[in-house]
């Protein structure tokens, strides 16, 4: 059973501070992270809803989990009450 996900306080502190994409990534790959959100319905609550995105944009953990915390630092993506984000940008911005 995977557990429920949740951003690192400390992360999304630091990325707040310099909004730049996350060392070792590019902007194509948050607007790739945000397409594969999209096809998993936009919402990333739990460990095992990042695979189908790292797959999908060719992302490592590590990547997948930088960038949902550079999408919340730039407003991006919103956390949820029960754990996890919601990606709003992009594709995912039409499924309102």
């Amino acid at each position: 059973m995977t557990g429920k996900i949740g951003m690192p306080l400390g992360l999304v502190a630091v990325l707040a501070g310099c909004a730049v994409t996350p060392e070792g990534t590019s902007q194509d790959n948050v607007a790739d992270f945000m397409v594969a959100a999209a096809t998993i319905g936009c919402e990333i609550k739990y460990d095992s809803d990042y695979a189908p995105i790292e797959f999908q944009a060719g992302l490592s953990k590590e990547q997948a989990l930088e960038i949902a915390g550079y999408l919340l630092a730039r407003g991006d993506a919103q956390s949820l009450p029960d754990g996890g984000l919601r990606v709003t940008a992009g594709p995912c911005a039409q499924t309102g």
